[in-house]
């Protein structure tokens, strides 16, 4: 069993636990993911690991609430313990010691996982610029620690409510033409939020890593439900990834593959709710 140590409401939908794992906090990289299962009964979700303290024996995980598994996680409160919490999965991110200056992208709760990767490459010396975006101000999450870890943050949100009114590409835009010179971008969030950011950087030959989140079921590669064509071969994100070359993905076979249930999940009866979930 894990126990929950933290709990906080960062916006509507997404919460943070703070969670009881010492074996995996020991050895936990930026990158990396875990799998939970909230009982026996229960199906098996992936979650980036969003931060992890070794000498407390915890991790962090941030989700969203918006189907049957992450609804039920998110009534559990501090004290409450979860069945099983597998990992550390996948291959950690790799990183050039020769990187000087690297802009690192999250869209919405995306940015969960692009704070650790910002974290990292902050702690090595490597000037970060991080540009978040989302919907509208009442959804930014982890301000202050994105602003702790980076040289710049740019906010932008849809709808100019709060930091700069367009897109992540916007920016990133602004910045490469007024001679930023990056040696790498991480882009992490939706996948067509990924796909043109990757389509932004390829004409200016800047190296763009991508984390993909195509649907998962035992993160070991047995399944084949991960599996992602990069640079025309097959590849499985749970052991190859989650991180590959943003200029070598078929987004468009991702994004098709990523709404393969999509009319089973809008049918889904929420037996927490009694009512119908999308996602």
């Amino acid at each position: 069993m894990f126990k929950i140590v933290r709990k906080k409401q960062l916006n509507e939908q997404v919460i943070l636990f703070e969670i009881e794992a010492p074996f995996i906090a020991k050895k936990a990289q930026a990158g990396q993911f875990i799998i939970f299962r909230l009982d026996e009964f229960g199906e098996r979700v992936p979650l980036t690991i969003a931060d992890h303290d070794s000498e407390k024996g915890t991790i962090t995980i941030i989700f969203q609430t918006v189907g049957k598994s992450t609804m039920a996680l998110g009534m559990l409160n501090e004290g409450d313990c979860i069945s099983d919490v597998v990992g550390p999965l996948g291959v950690a991110t790799q990183y050039d010691e020769s990187t000087r200056r690297v802009a690192v992208i999250g869209g919405g709760v995306g940015c969960a996982i692009a704070y650790p990767q910002a974290k990292k490459l902050h702690e090595m010396g490597v000037e970060v610029d991080v540009i978040a975006g989302f919907r509208s101000k009442d959804i930014v999450i982890l301000e202050d620690e994105m602003k702790a870890v980076s040289d710049n943050l740019y906010i932008c949100t849809d709808d100019g409510s709060y930091g700069t009114k367009g897109f992540v590409t916007d920016k990133l835009k602004e910045l490469i033409e007024s001679g930023v010179k990056y040696d790498e971008v991480v882009a992490i969030g939706p996948v067509v939020m990924m796909k043109f950011v990757s389509k932004l950087t390829e004409p200016y030959g800047i190296k763009t890593i991508v984390s993909l989140n195509p649907i998962m079921i035992d993160g070991t590669g047995m399944c084949g439900g991960c599996r992602v064509t990069v640079d025309g071969k097959i590849r499985y994100a749970c052991v190859d990834g989650p991180d590959f070359d943003g200029h070598k993905v078929d987004f468009d076979e991702l994004l098709k593959r990523n709404t393969t249930y999509k009319v089973q999940e809008a049918e889904h009866i929420c037996r927490l709710t009694g009512g119908k979930r999308n996602g």
